[in-house]
């Protein structure tokens, strides 16, 4: 498994691979995008990646263009030997993992704006926060040139930003969506889980269960903050239920289908 740091060193790796034979032509590259802080849910997105592909690449890259609150920035996980452990284990052949400095060497004068699905839901709150997610995808998507990158649909929002930004700017791949994963108790899975008080974490599983059972958005809500949830949103669109809150300073999102 390589490591590679840089866009530079990326590339190089890149044109090693392609002097393998058909590796242009026809071997399958597919591509995981993350910030680290790898768990079990990242590990499906591998596992998707790795049935599908012939190379599997995965990034590690705290993105710090998509967070609205330097706070928050600053106390986003970082796991890096258990991140190697996972992408060991699910049969990872390269970790692009760069600086700021190398993604961002304009200083983000440039970015990639969407003006619709972006200013809703969590882009209403968290202002500029999707121009840093579709920018430093688009980024990551000029360097790594995948024939099929892979997301989690509990990023429902970020997920129809990419294939979107894909459609639009006619990019050669595929966006591959994968199911949410969940803890146990119904959880899903996110790297802020690790950010939660014992007392939180055991509470936190009523947010997964309210909106699966609750007859509409505001019964949601209500029930929400009946139970001491501060929500940022509960909202029905296009046959889904998206919800936002916070537990203390941990954000957490979800969102299921309507049945």
């Amino acid at each position: 498994m390589k490591i590679l740091e840089t866009p530079q060193a990326f590339r190089e790796w890149r044109e090693e691979q392609a002097k393998l034979v058909g590796f242009v032509a026809s071997r399958r590259v597919g591509f995981v995008p993350t910030m680290g802080a790898l768990h079990e849910g990242h590990a499906s997105l591998l596992k998707r990646a790795r049935a599908q592909s012939d190379v599997v690449v995965l990034s590690i890259f705290v993105n710090p263009a998509q967070f609205n609150d330097p706070n928050d920035f600053q106390k986003y996980p970082k796991t890096w030997e258990q991140d190697l452990e996972i992408a060991r284990r699910e049969g990872v052949d390269a970790i692009f993992a760069p600086r700021a400095p190398d993604m961002y060497p304009d200083g983000y004068k440039y970015k990639v704006t969407e003006n619709e699905v972006s200013t809703v839901l969590c882009g209403a709150s968290r202002p500029g926060h999707f121009d840093g997610v579709l920018s430093v995808v688009m980024k990551l998507f000029q360097i790594v040139q995948p024939t099929k990158a892979y997301f989690g649909e509990k990023d429902y929002q970020q997920l129809s930003l990419i294939r979107g930004m894909v459609d639009a700017f006619f990019l050669p791949l595929e966006i591959v969506p994968v199911e949410t994963m969940r803890e146990a108790d119904g959880l899903a899975m996110s790297s802020r889980n690790r950010r939660l008080t014992p007392e939180q974490r055991a509470q936190a599983p009523r947010i997964y269960q309210i909106i699966v059972k609750a007859s509409s958005s505001d019964e949601a809500r209500r029930q929400l903050e009946a139970e001491g949830f501060k929500v940022d949103y509960v909202l029905d669109r296009e046959n889904r239920r998206f919800v936002a809150v916070f537990m203390g300073e941990v954000r957490l999102i979800d969102n299921v289908e309507l049945q």
